[in-house]
């Protein structure tokens, strides 16, 4: 192995993924391995884009999202496009994971407000068992 390439081995403990999961992305048209018979060999561009869909996903993009963010990187544009539909994908997620959080939020206020109630009528059944 040279030090331009990767084997898929070494990709998936690199970034904590599984060789199928490479093989997916590979076979999404994300990642661009090399082949060398049977090996797949991951070059400097395919770990940089691993990085980016690993990103993206955890931020909750879209494979699509991530293809059309991966495709416009080669515009000449100096990333100009790239960043801007970067930063759009981006406030649509993060107003989404607001409106969960705050979903979230209330649903854990009234669920510790269950539990109060269901741990005080507890201790009053507890009580009057003892008290007879």
């Amino acid at each position: 192995m040279t030090t331009d390439t990767m084997s898929i081995r070494d990709m998936c403990l690199t970034f904590d993924v599984t060789p199928r999961t490479l093989r997916f992305y590979e076979s999404k048209e994300l990642l661009f391995p090399v082949r060398d018979g049977q090996r797949r060999l991951f070059t400097k561009r395919d770990r940089a884009r691993l990085k980016l869909i690993l990103r993206g996903k955890r931020f909750g993009f879209s494979l699509e999202e991530i293809r059309q963010l991966l495709d416009l990187y080669h515009m000449n544009d100096s990333q100009e496009t790239q960043l801007s539909k970067t930063y759009e994908f981006a406030e649509h997620h993060l107003a989404a994971m607001e409106s969960q959080k705050a979903e979230l939020d209330e649903a854990i206020g009234e669920l510790k407000t269950q539990m109060e109630w269901g741990a005080k009528k507890l201790a009053a059944i507890s009580k009057d068992h003892s008290a007879a």
